[in-house]
C-alpha cells in the first residue's frame, strides 16, 4: 500500500507540475510524472524506514511530497536553463 500511495503522490505532483509549467508535449509530461514518482518513492521510503509493505507514516508521506516538489523544481530549472542556452 505504501508504494501505491507514493506512486500516486508522485504522478499527481508531476502532472500538476506540467500544468503549472504549461508543458504541451506528451513526452515531457510523462517525464515530469516519472521524476515525481522517483523522487516521491526515494523520499517517502527513506523516511518510512525503508518499509514498502507496511503502513505509510505521515512523515514519510510529507518527505515524499517534499522530495517530489524539490526534484520537479530542479528539473524545471535545468530544462529552462538548457532551452535558454540553445537560443
Amino acid at each position: 500500500m505504501t508504494i501505491f500511495v507514493l506512486i500516486l503522490l508522485g504522478v499527481s505532483l508531476g502532472w500538476l507540475s506540467s500544468i503549472l509549467m504549461r508543458t504541451e508535449t506528451a513526452r515531457a509530461i510523462l517525464r515530469q510524472m516519472g521524476v515525481g514518482v522517483a523522487a516521491a518513492l526515494v523520499g517517502g521510503l527513506a523516511l518510512n524506514g525503508g518499509s514498502m509493505f507496511g503502513g505509510l507514516s505521515l512523515a514519510g508521506l510529507g518527505a515524499g511530497a517534499v522530495a517530489a516538489i524539490t526534484a520537479l523544481t530542479l528539473y524545471h530549472a535545468i530544462i529552462t536553463r538548457r532551452e535558454e542556452a540553445n537560443l
